[in-house]
């Protein structure tokens, strides 16, 4: 795309006074970089992204606060994780971590586990047992 084509549409970047580079075409036919506000689609995209997220993170509360699920399934959502990630910050397999997911499992955990978990997700183990009603 040519320098002047370069998208400037409103987003959320733009109010936090931040700007994205992106390759252009100058008057010359060489490649540069232009600062852009922000792009349509891609804001689109971004807020649909962030929505679906903010979605499974209630639906982990709930399950939590219905006892069908612990407190780890909830912070692994709201840290933007899932369980392949969280697995490695953990230093265990996925299955485990899934495994703790469940409540009965959770209430069995060592202090020391617990600690990691909370290590992970940067709370106290306090934080971990009792989510925000």
């Amino acid at each position: 795309m040519k320098k002047n084509e370069v998208p400037q549409d409103k987003s959320n970047l733009e109010s936090a006074n931040i700007k994205e580079m992106y390759y252009a075409v100058d008057e010359n036919g060489e490649y540069t970089t232009e600062l852009s506000t922000g792009w349509d689609p891609k804001t689109i995209a971004l807020d649909n992204a962030i929505k679906e997220i903010e979605e499974r993170t209630e639906i982990a509360r709930q399950k939590v606060l219905n006892d069908k699920a612990s407190p780890i399934e909830y912070y692994m959502e709201l840290h933007k994780m899932d369980v392949g990630i969280l697995a490695s910050y953990m230093g265990m397999w996925a299955w485990r971590v899934k495994r703790h997911f469940k409540p009965s499992v959770f209430k069995k955990l060592s202090k020391n586990t617990l600690q990691k978990y909370a290590e992970v997700f940067d709370i106290s183990v306090e934080q971990l047992k009792h989510i925000d009603k």
